[in-house]
């Protein structure tokens, strides 16, 4: 496995803490579908991941298959590391 620097990881968990709170707000917003400020932030949180995600898949590789993110060329989706890797 190939060394990664420090800021793979800070940037990694800045995304990971995130997706997080999405995934529970997106859970309580199920059951709360009314929450006009739940619903705030979850689009703020949205908006925040995307430039992250963008930067972190340009200097290191893309976090997502199956069509969430792009490839570049040559296929590269093998390059970056496993989850178990990390």
């Amino acid at each position: 496995m190939k060394e990664l620097p420090p800021e793979y990881y800070q940037m990694l968990e800045e995304i990971q803490a995130i997706d997080f709170v999405i995934v529970e707000l997106t859970l309580y917003l199920d059951t709360h579908p009314d929450d006009h400020e739940a619903i705030q932030q979850y689009n703020m949180l949205i908006k925040q991941r995307k430039p992250l995600k963008r930067e972190f898949e340009k200097r290191f590789g893309s976090l997502t298959s199956f069509g969430h993110s792009y490839s570049h060329y040559p296929w590269d989706w093998k390059e970056a590391p496993w989850p178990w890797q990390v």
